[in-house]
Order: C-alpha cells, then structure tokens, then sequence
C-alpha cells in the first residue's frame, strides 16, 4: 500500500502461476479468433493527433469487452484467489467490478496510445476506482509495454485527460517516451490508480502483446 499510495502502482510478479496460464492464454487466442470472424468493428486504436506522428495509419489493437460474460475460464481468472487479495488489501473487501476488456496489440503495426487518465471513463465517488492488467504475455519496450508517470495520480482529476485531445497540463510535462515503461513477464499483473497518467507507445516486435484490463472499485458510478 505504501508503493501504491506513492506511485499510483504496483507490479505484482508471477501472480499467476506459469502452470495455470496456458488455459487463460489458450481461451485469449480463442476469443480474439472469434473476434476477427465475426463482421464488428474490432479495432480499438485511438486514432489521435497525439501519436499519429508515431503509429502507422493502419495501426491495430483488437479489443473486446467484457470477456468474463461469454467465457467461464476468464470469469474464473479474474476470481482468482491471489488476485482479489491483492485488490482487497488495496481498496478494501467490498470490491465491484466494473467491466474488464481484452487488448491484443498487434506485432509490427499495434497501436499506441496517448498519456491520459482513466477517471474520465469511469468516474467513481472518493476516486476510489483502480485497474489492474493482466499480462497473457510478455511486455516489452518494443512490445508498446504499459508505461506510467510515477506519482501522477497526486495530481487529482485533470479535466479533458481522457487522451482525444492536447492538454497543456499533462502533453507539455510529460511525454510517453519519459513515461517510465512497465517491464512484464507472463503470469505479471500491474495494478494502478485511475487518476494515473499513462499510455503506451507502439508494438514493433513481431510478437502480440496480451492484456486483460479489469477496473474494480468500492463505489458503484457517480
């Protein structure tokens, strides 16, 4: 709670166990086959003035939401024992869920995203919601891994910080590039604040990036 309550997040190693992830990682390959048959609109990039600099105009990051509703072995991941004590010990035992959503950024063209904040998208009373990313994969720099500002979540809520567009406030302090990049194995799972400044640069590896994000809180939305 002191790393959390200092840097807005935390990094918890091996969380799941490599002997029980390849089920989820099988299950993740599954839904995002099913994703890319179907006719929907799958693609998740943002678009923005903000990276279009830095990403091709083709840039993908296939999504989809709320996987635990169609898929037993991600309601049983995000379940998970180990998993819930950590968020317990971090915002207490009355925990909601809010939605989870997969990202699978894709190799030599994934998207990037610009540094924003997350409150926007859900805003809760006392700022009481967090996140946590689930890695299915490895995250690398080249990978377009999660990168943060430390800290930034002291800022509070920063009006128009959802990532559409310039914000004095947080594009002329920080830059993605600066953000500290969050390194992650298979089985890691990052857990950070709402309010924290992040985002991501783009995937040029010739590998997928697995994410499964799960904002939690203690309040239902305001």
């Amino acid at each position: 709670m002191d790393d959390f309550n200092k840097n807005g997040f935390i990094i918890k190693k091996n969380l799941f166990k490599l002997k029980n992830l390849d089920v989820y990682v099988n299950e993740f390959d599954k839904i995002v086959d099913q994703l890319k048959n179907s006719n929907e609109d799958i693609n998740a990039r943002w678009g923005s003035g903000l990276t279009s600099d830095i990403e091709a105009d083709d840039s993908l990051v296939i999504h989809t939401h709320n996987v635990q509703n169609y898929s037993s072995l991600m309601l049983e991941m995000i379940q998970n024992k180990e998993f819930l004590d950590v968020v317990e010990k971090i915002i207490g035992s009355d925990i909601v869920l809010h939605h989870t959503k997969l990202f699978e950024k894709a190799p030599k063209n994934g998207a990037a995203f610009p540094l924003h904040q997350d409150w926007s998208y859900f805003p809760t009373k006392n700022n009481s919601m967090i996140a946590a990313v689930v890695h299915l994969s490895e995250s690398t720099e080249n990978m377009g891994c999660f990168r943060i500002i430390p800290a930034s979540n002291k800022h509070g809520r920063i009006e128009k910080s959802d990532g559409h567009s310039y914000n004095s406030k947080i594009h002329d302090k920080y830059t993605l590039e600066s953000a500290m990049p969050i390194i992650a194995k298979k089985g890691d799972v990052l857990f950070f604040d709402a309010l924290s400044i992040h985002g991501s640069l783009p995937n040029v590896s010739n590998r997928p990036r697995k994410t499964i994000l799960i904002p939690v809180s203690y309040t239902h939305l305001t």
